[in-house]
């Protein structure tokens, strides 16, 4: 429970109290909220882009030694990778953002993901891949900043607005993400004619790495010319008897005359914290989880529990996936918060992840009896759109994170704290996801299946953290709906 003090500062008083006064919606700065916006859809484009083929990479690899029921094992350590060195690192670039600003450090990290990007497209064995995806988490601190960001430019108004377009943001990316790995991959096969040259098929899946990168560099110059910093440091003695410079162009700004002292970590162990990123782990893990085994499935021979599909298709159908999600969280998410309550439409979006989990054993039975026909289609098309649902989970838990912090000065270490454990679920995920895929064929457990048993039993325990969460936001004086 939040004790109200008499002294309401700017480093006592809570996010959502501090704005509690206003009653009409406060317009959002469209330009500003359009930047955060384009940088987030930075990394789902480049963590994504690589699942059409990284399934297809890694048997061609020596390491497996022929054994294609060993992919999982190695397919998942890649893409947990970037996960497990950001999670060593994000909370730092958070911090230092709350220190030098945001965009700095935001620019730092584009940086990174495109040499990182680059690097992975020409690496040909499984230890430049490693080392590749470890520089990409190293040198990318962005989407905790970026969650910052979007905290300081909005208020209790408009903030479930905003937050709406970030799940969809992100689902643009993880469409146009695989779109690109799996359309350009292997170019050499696919357009002949155009791609003569010989590098085309030493570096098969380099134009697959390389064209995030430059949707990242374009992302980096438009926002090196137009985002505006949310934190800025300007002294000024009369400044600093408000808190906030009058020449600010968002009433988010924060212009003390010192740079905020730190922020210890013991400090941010409060309830509200721990009990909104635990809550925002179990999602992470769950949806990395199912994201690494939904492509592994569909590569994956169909004797062996799979659909056997060609990386192009995979690629249109992960996009689907990706295209779906953005248009489900546009068109839905801010009605069903506001119709249902956020903590209502959080347990439902968890509780989503049992029936996607328990069809992926129907659908293998259906193809390995009639083949990849008419009926397995509808129920992939169903698992995906339980996925669509699933990924409203992500802006009410974004809400519940930004509530959480104590006042404005930690906002940014709150949001690191948050995505350092959230990337240490993701790195776990995959990597343990399709470990359990490989070891249930291997080990014919419950017929090959058992990594779904597994899942589901996952998706049970995170139920038992979602209702944990407050039916009112922390801090608010608003019902949640019932």
């Amino acid at each position: 429970m939040n004790v109200t003090h008499d002294i309401h500062d700017d480093e006592r008083t809570p996010l959502l109290e501090q704005q509690r006064a206003k009653k009409t919606r406060t317009p959002l700065d469209r330009l500003q909220i359009a930047i955060v916006l384009l940088l987030q859809v930075c990394e789902p484009i480049c963590s994504q882009s690589i699942y059409p083929y990284i399934n297809e990479l890694v048997s061609k690899l020596d390491i497996i030694g022929g054994d294609e029921t060993k992919i999982g094992y190695y397919a998942g350590l890649i893409e947990s990778l970037f996960f497990f060195t950001e999670a060593l690192f994000v909370y730092q670039w958070s911090k230092m953002s709350d220190r030098i600003g945001r965009k700095p450090v935001l620019m730092i990290g584009m940086v990174g993901t495109m040499l990182s990007m680059l690097f992975f497209g020409l690496s040909r064995t499984f230890t430049m891949l490693v080392i590749s995806r470890c520089l990409c988490g190293l040198l990318n601190g962005n989407i905790g900043v970026i969650k910052s960001t979007m905290g300081e430019l909005t208020d209790t108004t408009n903030r479930a607005d905003a937050f709406a377009l970030m799940p969809a943001v992100w689902a643009f990316g993880a469409t146009m993400g695989p779109l690109m790995g799996g359309t350009l991959a292997r170019p050499a096969d696919q357009f002949p004619e155009v791609f003569t040259a010989k590098f085309w098929r030493d570096y098969p899946y380099f134009l697959s790495a390389a064209a995030p990168s430059v949707v990242v560099l374009a992302i980096f110059i438009f926002t090196g010319l137009y985002f505006k910093e949310t934190v800025t440091w300007k002294p000024s003695s009369d400044q600093s008897k408000r808190g906030r410079s009058p020449s600010s162009s968002s009433d988010t700004t924060i212009t003390p005359e010192h740079p905020p002292a730190h922020v210890p970590l013991s400090g941010l162990l409060t309830f509200p914290i721990i009990i909104s990123i635990a809550n925002y782990v179990a999602l992470a893990f769950l949806n990395i989880s199912v994201n690494a085994l939904l492509p592994l499935f569909f590569h994956m021979p169909i004797e062996l529990g799979g659909l056997n599909l060609h990386p192009v298709l995979i690629g249109y159908v992960m996009g689907f996936y990706g295209a779906g999600t953005g248009s489900f969280q546009i068109f839905f998410f801010a009605r069903l918060v506001r119709r249902y309550g956020t903590r209502n439409i959080f347990i439902w979006s968890v509780a989503s992840f049992i029936p996607a989990f328990m069809l992926f054993p129907l659908v293998s039975l259906v193809a390995k009896s009639w083949g990849v026909n008419w009926g397995v289609w509808v129920l992939v098309f169903l698992i995906l759109f339980l996925l669509f649902f699933m990924d409203t989970a992500y802006g009410c838990i974004f809400m519940y994170v930004t509530e959480s912090a104590p006042n404005r000065r930690s906002l940014g270490a709150t949001n690191g704290l948050a995505q350092t454990t959230v990337s240490m679920a993701r790195a776990i995920g995959p990597a343990l996801s399709t470990s359990l895929f490989s070891l249930s064929i291997q080990h014919n457990i419950v017929g090959g299946y058992g990594v779904y048993i597994i899942m589901t039993a996952f998706t049970v325990l995170a139920l038992l953290l979602a209702v944990q969460l407050p039916k009112k936001m922390w801090g608010s004086e608003e019902e949640e709906s019932t």
